[in-house]
């Protein structure tokens, strides 16, 4: 068998077709039921001409339906998109423009806004519609999806697939425009998808060895976060190797997802740092004395920075919890992770993990991995199971995945980090975000992790504001708990966890932080805030 997402799963399917496989917003389907209906719509596809490396856009909240269509176009040897349901106009336009779509599977309520934009899909060959239950008007005339795989035979019959098939990821585009990563199968099976035991470090001889993982025992997972972010896409699909069961929800709901912990008996929920840490358990205090958490006995982090003060939150009620931190990004795969122990949450600024198989910290100067005794700052590179590249953008992708002077060619998505004296690994944050203030560079994620320590802060975002003495200066853009926070009580408090020249000189308040669906900072609208301040010279509400 080929290191083949699709063949994958289908082997999973054979070895546990009657085990559940995916709950969400209460419908259910086994391995064999995701199997057989994403045999329909893949032989529905094909009829209509979708075949190998054939490119086809998902618009939706996590829903069946985004499921049986990942499987489906794999099925085909296609690749599908990843769309994000916060795009305005703009950015619709550049990333169907850019993606190159066939064909597109989207909930009935974005019919309106790829209506806007139709211009952009010059090879859109045609369109399926998702019913969401919303009564938006069908403006595209886009066959309705159930209607459309009813008919078609639920067998597998495909032509053989390969572990050069094509999987792409567009990335957030927080400080930019959205870009497509384009992963080899293969490559990213191992990168992301179980092929590299994350405790062994060792990769597997055949994909039936991750299958086998999950034959003693299935495990419940809870991905947090939208489909359209790799976290969730990978929940979903690493825990179809190993037989695993997945419940999830078309939005997020703190306390919804408590009662579900209960209910299905998560063991296990996925969240993207504070933005989904802090009103879980927030909603976990509200209902404690009539939720049943005893299945629950792990909960992992990505993508953002989980605060040492929200850890120790957890912990308070959940003492044998383990917390991971894990890093990564959607041009490495999974660069690290480490289990949190229990009066050991404090961080310099993000997480501190084990390096994975092929991640090392780069000189950027010397390009060369630095050793672990080193306490110089370089880059989180990452060599082997790597991307192929950027999606028509040989320059990004020069930029980003390096030959370096050892030999090896290193993704390098841009990520400061440092070693640690016991060869642990500590994330500084991203240099497209990184302040430089009098030649000094900080790090937004050490500072907010410092702000939102502060008992009267419940979110912040940092980013630089231009000043006339130090070229940049920190800003804190703050969500308080009801009570104002003054700038020097922040100040004050940050002194305690951060040098001085780190600590916020400028102090901005806003009814509500806007995020990322993945939870990831939104640096255009933090500057747009800022920006407005400064040009009527007051503080925004």
């Amino acid at each position: 068998m080929e290191y083949n997402l699709a063949d994958i799963f289908e082997c999973a399917v054979d070895r546990y077709p009657d085990r559940e496989y995916l709950v969400a917003d209460g419908i259910r389907r086994t391995y064999r039921e995701m199997d057989e209906r994403s045999n329909q719509l893949a032989h529905y596809l094909a009829s209509q001409g979708i075949g190998k490396d054939d490119h086809v856009g998902i618009y939706a909240y996590n829903c069946v339906e985004w499921v049986e269509t990942l499987w489906a176009v794999f099925k085909l040897r296609a690749v599908w998109i990843n769309i994000n349901y916060r795009y305005v106009n703009d950015e619709l336009a550049y990333l169907f423009r850019n993606a190159d779509l066939k064909a597109m599977v989207y909930q009935r309520q974005f019919g309106p806004s790829i209506a806007q934009v139709k211009d952009a899909l010059p090879d859109l060959q045609f369109s399926l519609c998702v019913d969401d239950g919303t009564d938006v008007e069908n403006i595209l005339d886009s066959a309705d999806y159930a209607s459309a795989i009813a008919s078609q035979s639920n067998q597998r019959a495909f032509a053989p697939r390969s572990g050069d098939d094509k999987y792409m990821i567009y990335t957030g585009g927080t400080t930019g425009m959205p870009k497509g990563v384009v992963w080899r199968h293969e490559d990213v099976f191992f990168a992301l998808g179980g092929g590299i035991d994350l405790v062994t470090g060792e990769a597997v001889k055949h994909p039936d060895e991750v299958i086998d993982r999950g034959a003693a025992y299935q495990a419940c997972l809870m991905p947090l976060a939208p489909l359209m972010h790799g976290a969730s896409q990978w929940a979903v699909m690493g825990s179809a190797f190993e037989g695993r069961k997945v419940v999830m929800f078309s939005q997020f709901d703190p306390q919804l997802a408590w009662r579900n912990v209960a209910t299905e008996g998560v063991n296990v929920f996925f969240i993207t740092g504070d933005a989904m840490a802090r009103p879980m358990i927030e909603a976990y205090e509200q209902q404690k004395d009539s939720i049943d958490a005893t299945s629950l006995f792990a909960v992992s982090s990505s993508a953002v920075v989980f605060s040492s003060s929200l850890k120790d939150q957890y912990l308070s009620h959940f003492p044998n919890l383990m917390i991971l931190d894990s890093i990564g990004a959607s041009e490495t795969g999974g660069t690290g992770t480490l289990a949190v122990e229990k009066g050991k949450t404090g961080m310099k600024g993000g997480p501190t993990v084990k390096p994975g198989q092929g991640t090392v910290v780069l000189d950027m100067d010397t390009l060369l991995p630095l050793t672990p005794d080193s306490d110089k700052v370089g880059m989180v590179a990452r060599a082997g199971y790597i991307p192929q590249g950027y999606y028509k953008d040989p320059k990004k992708t020069a930029e980003t995945f390096i030959q370096a002077n050892d030999g090896k060619r290193y993704a390098v998505p841009g990520d400061f980090a440092q070693y640690e004296s016991d060869g642990t690994m500590t994330m500084l944050g991203r240099g497209s975000a990184c302040i430089n203030s009098g030649g000094e560079k900080i790090f937004p994620e050490e500072v907010e992790s410092a702000v939102k320590s502060h008992p009267q802060v419940y979110d912040v975002t940092v980013i630089g504001v231009p000043d006339e003495r130090w070229g940049s200066t920190v800003c804190a853009i703050i969500q308080s708990r009801g009570t104002v926070p003054e700038l020097a009580s922040i100040q004050s408090h940050c002194r305690q966890f951060i040098a001085g020249y780190k600590v916020p000189r400028k102090l901005f308040l806003v009814e509500k932080i806007e995020r990322a669906p993945s939870g990831k900072p939104d640096y255009r609208w933090a500057k747009a805030v800022t920006d407005a301040a400064f040009a009527s010279e007051t503080t925004p509400e």
